[in-house]
């Protein structure tokens, strides 16, 4: 550990009873009172699993992967932090038991540990720590919040929990603090709430070493009952107003301002004995205003293979939410799978999203609403596999190319309007080999993408293999097809569009991941003000 690490202050977050809990939404939301309050604020995830990345996990195991600026593929709890915190965080940030495993192999084989025996403690625990302390210092942050993934208990989540407690004896007690979540669940036979989960849960972390802080109780209806607080606080051994109620809200983005009603930024500043000014949230409780008074509603069409399960998709949702906000109205997402996609089930909706994936499963319905859009000039909006959706879509009912197709769903067309960059090749490993992370992007002008960014360049994430084939480049750009965005050499097509319609983009690119709800992502802001004028051309 270098003095940097040891002059900062680590504040980890735990979870209780059950998985689930909103330890992300707690700490992400300590990360935006922490920064309301003038602190450089970095925050990581350990995740237990033995994965290296979530990269290669089905969106149905893990929810959707959040991609950052300089390519990790990561837990969708990142997402959380970098829209509560308005921080860009790196692939320090996100840590698997994949990860420290590969990390000590690796070192093990080139001889990094001299023929000593590697073991859990000290080799596991010390990689633990060094990624603790290298995101602190790769930030040049004041304060690291760290979440454990996982609930007190898991077997696999136990090295973690070692290394942190060994943090805490390295920077001293007055630079780390220990913030439990855990479940108090209300019986509705006998009309009370339940402290004896929490008490458990609190028992099993003293036993690994660690005594929390400050307990964040996690309940779907209010406590009535005062004396539960003090109960809890006895029974678990932390101040009385170390115990703090937060309550399931009507929006997440509400979290930060509940929590602070019962002084959590304070009480965690007192604990690491630092000083700042109370935080300033009046930019934050505008909008939580704003949220809870829409003027209106625009329906918008996800039309996507892993719609069973939201979280695949939860940025995409949350940045439509973030343009809905903006512009005044409440997003209503209607969810379509597209496997069974027909077109009733986007009647009377004022946009459709085709989100990205992979795999070929569903993707004729993903085609076929891309087409009712274009021709029915309903705001359409690609993103990623949704950007290559929409040129196949026009490749085969446009340029009449019936067999147009992706390399990846079919090797035999002819007419591959999208496949591999150039100098691919299929023997590439499935594992972290996409293209990765922020790529910049020239934006041509009197183009819909322009009008939305108001940039000449532009910098976006990515997170795929294939592109549009510059066989075809020209074709397309001649039967109408307009290449809106393209790398700074021209190489590579990154947006495309259609004119002579309200707004029908495809992006290569993921610009749900910059969107934040106090400023939502540019080509988002532009969707929803499309939806909107839809709307009120139908009415």
């Amino acid at each position: 550990m270098t003095e940097q690490s040891r002059s900062k202050k680590y504040i980890f977050v735990t979870g209780g009873v059950v998985s689930g809990l909103g330890k992300g939404i707690t700490a992400a939301s300590l990360g935006r009172l922490l920064t309301a309050r003038a602190f450089k604020v970095a925050a990581q995830k350990l995740d237990p699993y033995i994965n290296v990345d979530p990269g290669t996990m089905s969106p149905y195991q893990h929810g959707e992967v959040y991609v950052t600026e300089d390519g990790a593929e990561t837990d969708l709890d990142l997402g959380h932090y970098e829209r509560f915190i308005d921080e860009d965080l790196n692939r320090y940030s996100n840590l698997t038991t994949g990860k420290v495993y590969a990390n000590v192999l690796a070192r093990e084989r080139q001889g990094g540990y001299l023929g000593k025996t590697v073991q859990t403690i000290p080799h596991i625990t010390d990689e633990i720590k060094r990624f603790i302390y290298r995101v602190g210092e790769n930030t040049n942050a004041d304060i690291v919040i760290t979440e454990i993934g996982g609930t007190i208990g898991d077997i696999e989540g136990q090295p973690f929990l070692e290394a942190i407690r060994q943090v805490a004896r390295e920077v001293g007690r007055s630079n780390a603090l220990f913030i439990h979540v855990t479940l108090v669940p209300y019986l509705r036979a006998s009309g009370e709430h339940k402290s004896k989960p929490t008490q458990h849960s609190v028992k099993e972390l003293q036993g690994m070493g660690i005594s929390p802080d400050i307990l964040v109780l996690r309940c779907d209806e209010p406590i009535t009952d005062k004396s539960l607080f003090e109960k809890i606080a006895n029974f678990c051994n932390v101040d009385r107003d170390c115990v703090i109620e937060n309550l399931t809200l009507e929006t997440l983005y509400e979290a930060p301002l509940y929590l602070e009603q019962a002084h959590f930024s304070d009480i965690v500043c007192r604990k690491l004995q630092i000083y700042a000014p109370a935080p300033d949230l009046a930019e934050w409780q505008k909008m939580v205003e704003r949220i809870k008074h829409p003027k209106g509603t625009v329906t918008v069409a996800i039309v996507g293979k892993y719609t069973q399960l939201h979280d695949a998709y939860l940025s995409i949702v949350e940045a439509l939410k973030h343009a809905g906000y903006r512009e005044g109205v409440f997003v209503d997402i209607r969810w379509v799978d597209s496997e069974t996609f027909t077109p009733k089930d986007v009647d009377g909706v004022d946009g459709i999203l085709v989100p990205g994936g992979f795999g070929d499963r569903g993707i004729e319905g993903m085609i076929a609403a891309a087409d009712l859009a274009r021709t029915q000039k309903i705001p359409y909006f690609g993103i990623c596999l949704g950007m290559q959706i929409l040129c196949i879509a026009f490749a085969r009912n446009v340029l009449g190319w019936a067999d147009a197709n992706s390399g990846e769903f079919d090797l035999q067309s002819e007419h591959k309007v999208i496949d591999f960059m150039p100098g691919q090749s299929d023997e590439i490993d499935k594992g972290g080999t996409l293209r990765l992370g922020s790529y910049p992007c020239v934006v041509q002008p009197d183009t819909m993408l322009h009008r939305c960014y108001q940039k000449e360049q532009i910098a976006e994430r990515h997170r795929h293999r294939y592109e549009l084939n510059n066989a075809f480049r020209d074709d397309l750009a001649n039967a109408g097809l307009t290449l809106s965005g393209v790398s700074p050499g021209g190489r590579l097509v990154e947006a495309v569009e259609i004119g002579e319609h309200p707004f029908c983009v495809g992006v290569q690119f993921h610009p749900e991941f910059k969107s934040r709800p106090n400023r939502p992502h540019p080509l988002f802001s532009g969707f929803i003000r499309a939806a909107q004028q839809y709307r009120k051309g139908r009415e």
